[in-house]
C-alpha cells in the first residue's frame, strides 16, 4: 500500500519541477513511510511513498520498465500478479524484479488498456508510455484506492491518493463547492461524483482516463461494471457451495504478504467469516483486533471473544474510553473532505490497535453491499412490494398524509419510527430508498439554510444523482437496483473512504476480501429469495457460514461500529456544539441560519431531542473547513 503524486502538462512538454512533486508526496508520507521517489520527464513527473508489503527490498517506485519506455506508481496489490507473471514471460515479457508492480507494466505493454480486467485486486495507478507520451491514470473496480485530479491554471493536470497531496501544489487553488455542502448534509460524506473543493475530481471507480500532451483530457472511461440483470440457476446448497469457493479464494489470495498479516474482527457476521476462513486456511494462529466501548449499549467485544476462542486466534482488544473524542481534531485533516460517519473513531482506533501487530489486516467490508444485509435493504425490498400491490394514486396521498403528521421519534422504539417509512412508501421506490440512505432529509436541509446559500445550491438536491443512478441500475427489482446503488454510490464515498484514511494515518494495509469482484458478480447474480427472507438479509451467506459460526453471532440484529456521540454532545463536545453557530470558519461561511443550529444544539443538549448526527456532521464540517483553510 502506497502514496502517488503527479504532475502532466497537457499544453506542450514544459519541464516539471521534482521539489513540486516531492512536496505532494510529502503531504501523504503516512500512506508510505518505507520509500520515497520521484521521476521527471519532459511534460510529466511522477511521485511515490512506499509502504512495503511484497517484494520488500526489490521494488521501489517509480519503477521503470525493462524496456525503459514506461514509468509507473502504483498504490494497492495485485493478487493474481503471479499467474499474471507466468502468462506475461510465455509471451517474451522480461522481470528485474519480484513484485506487482512491474507485472502491471508489461501488462500495459502487451494489453494495453484491456489489462485491467486481468488485474485481480485493489489498485490507483499512473503509467507513463514514453513511446505513445501517455498518461493512464486507473481506478480498481469497486474503488477501494482512491485517486483525486485538478486542472491548474497553466494547463497541467495534478493527481494524487489524497486531497492534501493536491493542497500542497502551491498553484492550487481552493474554493469551495457549495453543490458539494448540500451533498455533505445530505449523506455524511462528499460522494465520489464531487468534491469539497471546486475544480477537483475523483477518478470514478471502475474507470481508467488516458491523458496526452497538446489535447484536451477525455472524459474517464469505465472499463469494470456489475449487472443485476442476471439470475443464477440452483439450489440453496449448490449455490452455497459456489459461494463459499469464492469466499475461500477470496480470502486466501489475500493472505499473501512479506509482513505480519492478521484481521480485524468484530464479532459481526463479515469479519468472523473472514477469521474463520483464514484459520482454515492457516497452519498458524491468526492475529486479530477488536475495538470495544465503556459504553455497554455499543459494546460487541464479547462476540469477538467468542470467535477469537473459537478459532484459537492470537487476539487482541482495546475499548474507546467516552472521552475519546479528542480525535475529532485529527479527523478533520485525516479525511481532507468533511465526513460524518462517526465509526471512523473505533475504525481508527482498531487500526491503531492493529499496526502495533501486523503490517496487513483483512477486513469485513463489501458483503452488505453485495448480498442484501443492510436493513434499510430488506425494508427496501419488502416496501417495493407494497408498492406493487398499492396503485401510487392511493398510496401517495394516504402515506404522505401519514408521514407528515406523524413524529419524528428517533428516541422511540423502532416499531414506533413510523415516520421515515411512511414518506418512502409515498414516494417512488428510488426517492423512497434515497430518503431511507440520507442522513439529513431534505426538509431539514430547507431549514437550516440561509438564503444567500438557497440561491448558490439553485436547483440542485443532494438526491438527484443517487435517483439517476438507482433508475438506470442495470437490474430488475427494486431491491437489485438499491443493491446497486449501494455499490456504486455508498460503498466508495463512504465505507472504502472511511477504512482507507484511517488506515493510511497509520500506516496499515487493509484488504477487503469479500470485495473480491468474482464474489461481487456472484451475488449480484443470486435470486432475490438468496438474498433477502422476510427480515433476515445476507440469507445465503448465513446459511453457508452455519458450519463455522454458531446462530447467535449469523443471526442477531446487526449493530455495526456505533460510536455515543449523543452523550459526547450533552457532556464534553456540549461547548462546541454550542459555538456551531455563533463563531468559527462553520459561522463566517454565511451558509446556514444561524438561530436554527443554535435552537436544534439547545435542544440536543437539553435532551428535549436528539439531534446528535445532523450536530456531528456540522461539527466535522467545521473541522474540515479550519483544516482546508
Amino acid at each position: 500500500m502506497c502514496g502517488i503524486a503527479g504532475i502532466f502538462h497537457t499544453e506542450g512538454l514544459k519541464p516539471v519541477d521534482p521539489d513540486r512533486i516531492r512536496m505532494m508526496c510529502d503531504a501523504i508520507a503516512h500512506r508510505g513511510p518505507d520509500g520515497e521517489g520521484v521521476w521527471t520527464a519532459p511534460g510529466v513527473g511522477l511521485g511515490h511513498r512506499r509502504l512495503s508489503i511484497i517484494d520488500l527490498a526489490g521494488s521501489p517506485q517509480p519503477m521503470a520498465s525493462v524496456e525503459q519506455d514506461a514509468v509507473i506508481v502504483f498504490n494497492g496489490e495485485i493478487y493474481n500478479f503471479k499467474a499474471l507473471r507466468t502468462e506475461l514471460q510465455a509471451l517474451g515479457a522480461k522481470f528485474r524484479t519480484d513484485g506487482d508492480t512491474e507485472v502491471i507494466l508489461q501488462a500495459w505493454r502487451h494489453w494495453g488498456a484491456d489489462c485491467l480486467t486481468r488485474l485481480h485486486g485493489m489498485f490507483a495507478f499512473a503509467l507513463y508510455d514514453l513511446r505513445e507520451r501517455t498518461l493512464l491514470l486507473a481506478r480498481d473496480r469497486l474503488g477501494v484506492k482512491p485517486l483525486f485530479t485538478a486542472r491548474l491554471t497553466d494547463g497541467s493536470i495534478i493527481f494524487g491518493s489524497e486531497l492534501k497531496a493536491l493542497l500542497a501544489h502551491p498553484a492550487f487553488r481552493r474554493e469551495i463547492d457549495p453543490l458539494a455542502v448540500e451533498d455533505y448534509l445530505a449523506w455524511g460524506y462528499v460522494p465520489d461524483h464531487r468534491s469539497i473543493l471546486k475544480g477537483v475530481e475523483k477518478l470514478a471507480a471502475g474507470h481508467y482516463q488516458l491523458l496526452r500532451h497538446d489535447a484536451p483530457a477525455p472524459v474517464p472511461v469505465q472499463w469494470w461494471d456489475v449487472s443485476f440483470a442476471d439470475r443464477a440457476k440452483g439450489n440453496a446448497d449448490d449455490l452455497g457451495a459456489h459461494l463459499l469457493y469464492h469466499m475461500r479464494d477470496a480470502v486466501t489470495s489475500r493472505m499473501l504478504a512479506d509482513v505480519p498479516l492478521g484481521a480485524f474482527l468484530s464479532g459481526g457476521v463479515d469479519s468472523s467469516s473472514v477469521v474463520a476462513l483464514m484459520a482454515e486456511a492457516s497452519a498458524s494462529p491468526v492475529k486479530t483486533c477488536s475495538i470495544g466501548f465503556d459504553v455497554a449499549a455499543f459494546d460487541e467485544t464479547a462476540y469477538a471473544d467468542r470467535i477469537a476462542q473459537q478459532f484459537h486466534t492470537q487476539h487482541w482488544k482495546r475499548k474507546v474510553s467516552p472521552d475519546d473524542f479528542s480525535l475529532v481534531d485529527r479527523l478533520g485533516g485525516m479525511f481532507d473532505e468533511p465526513f460524518a460517519d462517526a465509526s471512523a473513531l473505533p475504525t481508527f482506533r482498531v487500526c491503531e490497535l492493529a499496526r502495533e501487530h501486523v503490517t496487513v489486516a483483512l477486513s469485513g467490508d463489501g458483503a452488505d453491499e453485495a448480498f442484501a444485509g443492510y436493513r434499510r435493504q430488506t425494508f427496501h425490498h419488502r416496501e417495493e412490494q407494497v408498492r406493487a400491490f398499492l396503485p401510487g394514486a392511493l398510496r401517495m396521498p394516504v402515506f404522505g398524509a401519514l408521514g407528515a403528521v406523524w413524529p419524528k421519534a428517533d428516541w422511540a422504539p423502532r416499531p414506533l419510527r413510523a415516520k421515515t417509512t411512511f414518506l418512502s412508501l409515498a414516494a417512488n421506490g428510488e426517492d423512497g430508498y434515497a430518503r431511507a440512505l440520507a442522513v439529513t432529509a431534505p426538509e431539514l436541509r430547507d431549514t437550516l439554510y440561509s438564503p444567500d446559500f438557497r440561491r448558490l445550491r439553485g436547483e440542485y438536491r443532494a438526491e438527484q444523482p443517487f435517483v439517476e443512478l438507482m433508475r438506470n441500475a442495470p437490474g430488475r427489482s427494486g431491491l437489485d437496483r438499491a443493491q446497486y446503488a449501494d455499490l456504486k454510490f455508498y460503498l466508495p464515498g463512504d465505507i472504502l473512504t472511511k477504512v482507507d484514511r484511517t488506515s493510511m494515518a497509520v500506516s496499515l494495509e487493509a484488504r477487503e476480501p469479500l470485495l473480491d469482484h468474482r464474489l461481487i458478480e456472484f451475488g449480484a447474480r443470486l435470486p432475490e429469495k438468496m438474498r433477502v427472507r422476510g427480515t433476515t438479509g445476507k440469507w445465503l451467506v448465513k446459511q453457508t457460514m452455519r458450519r463455522y459460526l454458531p446462530d447467535d453471532v449469523l443471526f442477531r440484529q446487526k449493530m455495526g461500529f456505533v460510536t455515543p456521540i449523543a452523550q459526547w454532545l450533552r457532556g464534553p463536545l456540549a461547548q462546541a456544539a454550542r459555538g456551531l453557530a455563533s463563531g468559527g470558519s462553520l459561522a463566517r461561511t454565511g451558509w446556514f441560519d444561524s438561530a436554527r443550529i443554535e435552537a436544534l444544539a439547545e435542544a440536543h443538549i437539553a435532551g428535549t431531542a436528539d439531534h446528535s448526527r445532523l450536530i456531528w456532521q456540522l461539527l466535522m464540517l467545521r473541522k474540515s473547513l479550519d483544516h482546508l483553510g
